[in-house]
């Protein structure tokens, strides 16, 4: 269980640029660690890369669908190489891509910039309330975009919804 003491723990660790978590395994001997495994190896119901590019790769895909993972979602920028990807969807798994995920880092600096803009300070409510409204669009963008009969087809959906943003925008700018 976590606690205030653990997240502080955490977060003092993070912050101190070596990127370990040995230390925390030796202060709190509870918590699960095993040095030379990658997490992908374990028994999990929702697995977030969210480190560096390429992390999870088609052996490790193989390895959660064998451990009956529930949702894969991309919590760092393209953390799943493109075949790991594609056994996703080819297996029909709950995949959420980078680019739907990490959209409330991006629309939380596009509210920023609206406040600057507008000379407005709006409260964390108001800002979390935005954010809450942007993210379902985002869902329902996908959903709409990407079904494929009982299956929902996140990618498909997320790259079909940014193109067409990206082609209503052109044509309301008279650029096509």
């Amino acid at each position: 269980m976590n606690t205030p003491e653990k997240i502080a723990y955490m977060l003092e660790l993070r912050g101190s640029g070596n990127d370990v978590v040995a230390p925390y395994a030796e202060r709190f001997p509870e918590a699960v660690f095993y040095p030379g495994r990658k997490p992908w190896e374990l028994k999990v119901d929702v697995a977030l890369p969210c480190a560096i590019q390429n992390e999870l790769n088609l052996e490790d895909a193989k390895q959660l669908k064998a451990n009956g993972v529930t949702l894969v979602a991309e919590v760092s920028n393209m953390g799943c190489t493109a075949e790991a990807v594609e056994f996703f969807l080819e297996n029909k798994m709950l995949f959420a891509p980078g680019k739907a995920v990490n959209a409330g880092g991006v629309a939380c600096s596009g509210l920023e910039m609206t406040q600057n803009a507008m000379h407005l300070s709006w409260s964390n409510e108001e800002v979390d309330e935005r954010l809450h409204q942007i993210m379902s669009d985002i869902h329902e963008q996908c959903v709409t975009h990407g079904k494929e009969g009982d299956y929902i087809n996140y990618v498909k959906g997320a790259n079909i919804a940014g193109f067409m943003k990206v082609a209503n925008a052109m044509l309301a700018q008279g650029v096509i």
